[in-house]
């Protein structure tokens, strides 16, 4: 496709074609069982973010898995920025990009379908940040509240693979939704300790210093990791460890980091202000700071630009 498009394309399987012509079978096993693997990134006004640390997170949840994409890490990252580049003629309008990365372990071929492929699908896609829907958010603070199905013990399955199957957090916050439709959920792990809600991590302020959930129980976030390099920085202790429900209760600050969020304040944990419900706290505020410059970009008001009337 060499004439601009108007509409988004994706790559599949080594062609460009607008995304609404990528075409998954029926018989593929992660439509089928959640059989695949994906990782994504954001763009910070067309800039992506930590591409490689992406693609090597991606990588690593794919030798967990044992799926061969049948492409390199650098293939993967220049069919990335081939997609970014094919779309940045309609970036404007969707102010920035989430940049997706999927791979399915194959079809379940019974042999006389007929497909050219059966091995793994690869999709890479980009697709508007939802700024609109989530402004008031940083306008406000967040609420948080802990449901009460348990995150997946790494004894069962790695919560580090970012895997297609999200059934244990999507199930896990319904009840949450229902109650508060615009409430984060954060699933504790198997010992009763905060461990990560759907697509975000979690960290508290206690004792002037930040700490977040073990690596063993979360999917470590790219974001999650560039905070603490970044609070260790601005010599802000920064720590992994336990977070059980008292020393939660009694956070002086709280917030969640994602490659799409940033870093986002939490004003209410359990229905119980924090600090106040001031947010963001002094801590927060610095470290928003500190992310913004490192990504020479104003997320925050990115966020507020998109408030509705």
């Amino acid at each position: 496709m060499s004439a601009l498009s108007n509409s988004r394309v994706a790559w599949f399987n080594g062609q460009i074609m607008p995304e609404n012509q990528v075409v998954i079978p029926f018989r593929d096993r992660s439509w089928k069982y959640g059989d695949g693997a994906f990782d994504m990134t954001r763009t910070f006004e067309g800039r992506v973010f930590r591409l490689q640390e992406h693609i090597d997170r991606f990588y690593r949840s794919l030798r967990y898995l044992q799926i061969d994409p049948g492409l390199s890490p650098k293939e993967m990252i220049a069919a990335s920025e081939d997609v970014l580049a094919r779309n940045e003629h309609l970036r404007a309008e969707a102010g920035d990009w989430w940049l997706g990365q999927r791979v399915s372990r194959g079809v379940d071929a019974i042999g006389d379908e007929g497909w050219d492929h059966v091995g793994p699908n690869v999709v890479i896609e980009v697709l508007p940040l939802p700024f609109a829907k989530r402004a008031k958010y940083f306008r406000d603070g967040a609420d948080v509240m802990t449901t009460a199905m348990r995150r997946t013990s790494p004894t069962m399955l790695s919560p580090r693979a970012k895997t297609h199957n999200y059934l244990n957090m999507i199930m896990a916050e319904k009840p949450i939704k229902a109650m508060n439709p615009d409430a984060w959920a954060i699933l504790c792990d198997e010992n009763g300790n905060l461990a990560e809600g759907l697509g975000s991590n979690i960290f508290v302020v206690r004792d002037g210093g930040i700490v977040t959930p073990r690596e063993h129980f979360v999917l470590p976030g790219v974001s999650r990791q560039m905070t603490i390099d970044m609070a260790r920085k601005l010599g802000i202790p920064a720590a992994e460890g336990d977070i059980d429900m008292f020393d939660a209760a009694n956070a002086e600050e709280m917030f969640l980091t994602s490659t799409s969020l940033c870093i986002l304040p939490v004003r209410n944990f359990n229905g119980q202000p924090v600090a106040d419900g001031r947010t963001p706290g002094p801590i927060t505020k610095r470290l928003t700071d500190a992310y913004a410059a490192e990504v020479k970009c104003d997320f925050v008001k990115q966020y507020l630009d998109r408030l509705a009337a």
